[in-house]
């Protein structure tokens, strides 16, 4: 006759004894290493620590991308003044090959830092980009090709192994935070949108080309030294990928939602930039001598801090994908129905403000959708993914842009406003099939 094992209290003291850990996993727990039911290395959503990594990681930010940011500031300097001799074709490549080899470099980097780490690849990204600095700061007039190796090759050779990563580090140390941690991220590209155009429109003519651009060389020396110190790594470092399909999450394309995020973020590009290198320009085509040329870029900017950060506030009530979804369709109705119907000095002033408010949260949400849909062990590996995949559209958008103003006139320049406007449209259409394929209620939180 079997016996009950409530009858028995020696069998009722041994099922309150937890049973020991198999020994793979002792072994996995002494070697440091993370345990999928254990939440040691999950995301903190705050400390010291959390935001530490946020403070240094929006400093590098600033230094970086927000130096790609000013671009439209540097390409007006090289058509203008130091570059005269070349097409605005090849001043644009410049731009757009520096942009190109930073998302390109973010399939691989996501997989370099975990690697490594924050501790050896903050620095060494901080000595690249500031020796890349100091090379173009020597560069000589008409010397184009100068420009692309020290403002395209070398400094997003640097950057793009700090900033890429630093995103993906997000996601180890916030949950729903996240949209507001990545928005401080990227609302620090903006600010460096606002401060290095303006540094250039009024040293330049005061100090001269070189010793302006080593000032932003001590600017971001200054800035990659306090994200060193502050700056923490939140998971144990992982072997260096030897595989391609651990560097690119190629598997994530099976995910219709995925699919077709990846797919609207690629169109977008082709418009998000354009008015971040041209609204200026298009400027100077209507009104030469306007005392506001110098401000439409940082204008942009300033509004785009705003709407990189605010979504974060919101993310949680609102939704991810329904953010994303509705600042593209809105920047695609400002392109359409602000920057193409008049080049009058308040219209464009209205279009900088409002465009950087609305694009905003492109640069900051989308890293945050990427995080939403994939495994917190294939958000590195996805989030390059989805830069690398997007990287073509980088490089072909503003020299086909460029191609349409080429003689820079009003009606071209609209040429190009109506392209943009398109690919945006196109961009809006796919994301907003990404979010229906995550949530098919229209009144959902997506």
């Amino acid at each position: 006759m079997s016996r009950s094992s409530g009858s028995d209290p020696a069998v009722n003291d041994l099922e309150k004894v937890p049973a020991d850990p198999p020994l793979a996993a002792k072994l996995d727990v002494e070697a440091g290493k993370p345990q999928a039911t254990s939440n040691t290395y999950g995301p903190t959503d705050g400390g010291w620590d959390a935001w530490g990594t946020v403070l240094g990681a929006t400093l590098i930010s600033m230094s970086t991308f927000g130096f790609v940011n000013a671009f439209g500031a540097f390409a007006d300097f090289y058509d203008e003044i130091y570059l005269k001799s070349y097409s605005a074709t090849v001043i644009d490549m410049v731009g757009a090959l520096q942009v190109f080899l930073l998302y390109i470099f973010a399939g691989t980097a996501g997989a370099v830092f975990d690697a490594i780490g924050p501790r050896y690849l903050i620095p060494l990204s901080g000595v690249m980009t500031i020796f890349s600095l100091f090379m173009l700061s020597i560069t000589k007039p008409e010397k184009v090709y100068q420009q692309f190796l020290s403002q395209s090759v070398l400094f997003s050779l640097g950057a793009g192994i700090s900033f890429f990563p630093l995103l993906g580090l997000m996601a180890h140390w916030f949950k729903g935070k996240l949209p507001y941690a990545v928005g401080c991220l990227t609302a620090g590209a903006s600010v460096g949108g606002v401060i290095f155009p303006i540094m250039i429109a009024k040293l330049v003519p005061k100090i001269g080309f070189g010793w302006t651009i080593r000032i932003f060389a001590f600017i971001t020396l200054t800035c990659f030294t306090i994200g060193a110190v502050t700056i923490k790594q939140r998971r144990p470092s992982k072997p260096f990928p030897t595989s391609a399909s651990a560097l690119f999450d190629f598997a994530a394309f099976k995910d219709p939602c995925y699919t077709f995020l990846a797919l609207g973020c690629w169109f977008c590009v082709f418009a998000v930039f354009n008015p971040f290198f041209y609204v200026g320009l298009s400027a100077e085509i209507s009104n030469p001598n306007s005392s506001v040329n110098g401000y439409y870029l940082p204008i942009l900017c300033a509004t785009s801090i705003v709407g990189r950060v605010t979504p974060g506030l919101i993310a949680t009530r609102v939704g991810r994908f329904n953010i994303l979804c509705v600042s593209t369709i809105l920047s695609t109705i400002l392109i359409l129905a602000l920057w193409y119907t008049s080049f009058e000095q308040a219209n464009l002033i209205a279009f900088a403000a409002l465009y950087g408010l609305a694009s905003g949260p492109f640069f900051s949400v989308t890293p945050a959708c990427v995080a939403e849909i994939s495994p917190i062990e294939r958000i590195g590996a996805r989030m390059g993914g989805t830069y690398a995949f997007m990287a073509s559209a980088t490089l072909a958008g503003t020299p086909i842009s460029g191609l349409f103003i080429e003689d820079q006139t009003k009606p071209n320049f609209q040429r190009l406003i109506l392209f943009s406007g398109i690919m945006s449209l196109v961009g809006a259409l796919l994301l907003c099939v990404a979010r229906f394929i995550r949530n098919k209620n229209l009144l959902a939180i997506a």
